[in-house]
């Protein structure tokens, strides 16, 4: 964890370097994963860019969760190790659950009274190809503790 924690001071700008030292261990963990991958392909080292590391509030219940956006991951030694044609790693943390999903692109918006998350998502999820565009929309449920998407009903 120490190698981690140098890594990515190393690499993180001041404010994403203090979000790290914060990083809750769900993410952690994640994170270890990503630097491993980097490590053992021809030795690589992992960089972050700011937006790696965002607090936001994915739940609307006015307190901030945890984002960790594979987008703005950099592997020294290969380009494409985080992101291909499906979209990058996007690990969402809301009450030390960790919800992954590959994203081509995110947002958060209040849709009524639910705080909405919206994901870019491969075309083949809804019928089409890489080129189609599809859209995820997850809602934080807190008494099932986990986000609910039609798409888990597949």
């Amino acid at each position: 964890m120490i190698r981690l924690s140098l890594i990515l001071s190393l690499c993180l700008s001041a404010a994403a370097a203090r979000a790290e030292t914060e990083l809750p261990d769900p993410l952690r963990a994640v994170l270890s994963e990503r630097v491993t991958d980097c490590e053992g392909f021809e030795s690589g080292t992992l960089e972050l860019e700011a937006d790696a590391i965002q607090r936001v509030d994915l739940t609307g219940n006015g307190e901030d969760d945890w984002v960790l956006d594979e987008f703005h991951l950099r592997c020294s030694s290969a380009a494409s190790l985080y992101c291909g044609t499906g979209g990058c790693g996007l690990n969402l943390l809301v009450d030390g659950v960790v919800t992954s999903r590959l994203s081509k692109g995110w947002d958060v918006t209040d849709l009524g009274p639910l705080r909405t998350v919206l994901i870019q998502i491969h075309g083949s999820a809804c019928g089409g190809t890489n080129v189609n565009a599809c859209v995820e929309a997850m809602v934080w449920d807190a008494t099932e503790g986990r986000f609910f998407s039609p798409i888990d009903q597949n």
